[in-house]
């Protein structure tokens, strides 16, 4: 595309963002307060892997209308805002209050061309400048997270409320060019749901062991809700000890494995579908069980899904869920799965804000490490009522 070919001029932004810090953005539901700092620099990481994937893709440089960018463009845009923190955030670490200079965005996208840009080139340096920032965040500690800093505009924040500010501004972004993180993982599952089953032969023995632990809190017979039943081990497992199991996972590949191998199975997307149960007219389950799969679930999505989740469970019934211990996000292609998977991690504290706040009362939180050596969170909690909430 030529100079004289530039494509139309979009209508500048002049929106004042700054309320994503106090309330849910609408568009592409981002919390502010279900991250902490310490989430910052790996969930940063992440979001720059994905548009890396975003870059590869043959029709990055394409604009959806005139009036929107192309994921190039969003991409230069996400680049250079990277950049823009790491300046503003070393000041505030530097100076005392400083003022920030003014930087308008789509001049910059003028001058800079964005458009005529090189995908695979602004994919580098895009990473480099996410790693850079990253680690500023990473190297905050104490009460340097409250050093302030100020905007022409009167705008006024900490360390901490701009990297919250700044981390809205780039997961925006990737929802605005359409990347789904959570579409890249289910896609991963159904490519290799037949793999994960068969290398996934038993239970490992932390499972085995959480098991028998839920089987000492719910009732003979009791009606589970499974969440994520992927290869089908636990379900047997459940089963096997008399409980009667209805199997949903997010994945359609995995639910017409769990059909080909003789369970009965549901796709169900425990973030939008109905998790009423269709065997019992609606009656409330006496259970949930939802082992390593709400670990794929947005940050700022998890407590929705709990309240779900405690809304279709009866009085008095147990909940089981285990993710993996950690800050931030991170991209894995591990085991027995070829693609990439995005994987949320939580601490102690914010897994039991959520769940607290989704109306469950935490009976134990137990650890333990993964076949990779990884740090494991597994929770078993009861429904409150709806008072509690």
């Amino acid at each position: 595309m030529t100079d004289a070919q530039a494509p139309e001029e979009i209508a500048p932004d002049t929106k004042d963002w700054t309320w994503v810090l106090d309330a849910p953005c609408p568009e592409c539901g981002f919390v502010a307060a279900a991250y902490a700092v310490a989430d910052l620099p790996g969930t940063i990481e992440t979001n720059a892997a994905g548009f890396q994937r975003v870059l590869a893709e043959p029709g990055a440089t394409v604009r959806p209308d005139p009036q929107t960018w192309s994921p190039l463009e969003y991409a230069c845009h996400v680049r250079d805002v990277h950049r823009l923190f790491a300046e503003r955030l070393r000041l505030m670490l530097g100076e005392d209050d400083p003022l920030f200079a003014n930087w308008d965005q789509d001049e910059t996208a003028l001058e800079q061309r964005y458009h005529r840009q090189d995908p695979a080139v602004v994919s580098d340096e895009l990473v480099a400048a996410a790693a850079d920032v990253a680690a500023v965040y990473a190297g905050v500690e104490g009460d340097r997270w409250q050093r302030p800093g100020r905007r022409s505009n009167g705008s006024t924040f900490t360390v901490e409320s701009l990297g919250r500010y700044h981390l809205h501004d780039i997961v925006h972004h990737l929802w605005d060019v359409g990347f789904d993180a959570g579409e890249v993982t289910r896609a991963s599952y159904d490519a290799s749901a037949s793999a994960y089953r068969e290398g996934v032969a038993a239970l490992a023995e932390r499972v085995q062991e959480e098991v028998e632990r839920f089987l000492t809190l719910v009732p003979a017979g009791a009606r589970v809700l499974e969440i994520g039943s992927g290869g089908g081990h636990d379900a047997r497992a459940l089963t096997a000890a008399g409980l009667s199991v209805r199997c949903t996972d997010i994945s359609p590949g995995f639910v017409a494995d769990l059909r080909a191998h003789g369970l009965s199975a549901d796709v169900v997307d425990p973030v939008t579908g109905d998790l009423s149960d269709p065997d019992r007219s609606g009656a409330p389950y006496d259970a949930v069980w939802a082992s390593a799969c709400l670990l794929h679930v947005d940050r700022s999505a998890l407590r929705g899904v709990l309240s779900r989740l405690h809304e279709v469970t009866a009085p008095g019934g147990v909940l089981h869920l285990s993710l993996k211990e950690g800050d931030g996000e991170r991209w894995s292609v591990h085991g027995h799965v070829a693609g990439p998977r995005r994987f949320v991690l939580w601490r102690e504290q914010a897994l039991r804000d959520a769940l607290e706040g989704a109306g469950w009362s935490v009976v134990t939180v137990e650890r333990s490490t993964g076949s990779q050596g990884e740090p494991w969170l597994a929770v078993f909690a009861s429904r409150g009522s709806e008072e509690s909430r």
